[in-house]
C-alpha cells in the first residue's frame, strides 16, 4: 500500500484510533480536547480516511465500528522519511547538527545518540 500524507485533523483522528484500536465516531469525540468537533466534522475525517485506506469499518446494524487498516509504526516510518528527504536532505548528519542547534541537545544527549545508532548498525551487519 502507498502510504499519503495527512492533513492535522486526519492525523489526529488516526492517532486516537491507534490508541483505542476501534471505536465509533462518539468514542473518537470523546477523546479529542475541548471545544470538540461537531460529529459531523469527525464523521466527514473519517471517510475521507477510509477513502484514503488508512481505516475500514464493521457495520453492526446501524453503527459502523472503525478501525485503522495503516500501522502507526508504517505512518511514522512515512513522515521522518519524508522529513530526513526534505529538510535533511537524508543526511543523518544534518539532522544530528539541528538537533544539536536547535534543540539544544546535551553531551551525554548526544553521547547516547551515537551509541544508539552504533547498536543499531551492528544490529544489521
Amino acid at each position: 500500500m502507498h502510504i499519503k500524507e495527512l492533513t492535522r485533523a486526519e492525523e489526529q483522528v488516526m492517532q486516537i484510533l491507534w490508541q483505542l484500536k476501534d471505536a465509533i465516531v462518539k468514542d473518537i469525540i470523546e477523546q479529542m480536547p475541548d471545544p470538540k468537533p461537531a460529529y459531523n466534522t469527525v464523521s466527514t475525517v473519517v471517510r475521507v480516511l477510509e477513502g484514503k485506506g488508512f481505516i475500514n469499518h464493521r457495520a453492526y446494524g446501524n453503527s459502523h465500528v472503525y478501525f485503522a487498516t495503516v500501522k502507526e509504526a508504517d505512518y511514522k516510518k512515512f513522515t521522518f522519511d519524508k522529513m530526513m528527504k526534505n529538510y535533511f536532505s537524508n543526511s543523518y548528519q544534518s539532522l544530528v547538527s539541528f538537533l544539536v542547534k536547535e534543540k539544544n541537545l546535551s553531551i551525554e544527549e548526544l553521547e547516547e545518540l551515537t551509541q544508539l545508532a552504533e547498536n543499531l548498525k551492528n544490529k544489521k551487519a
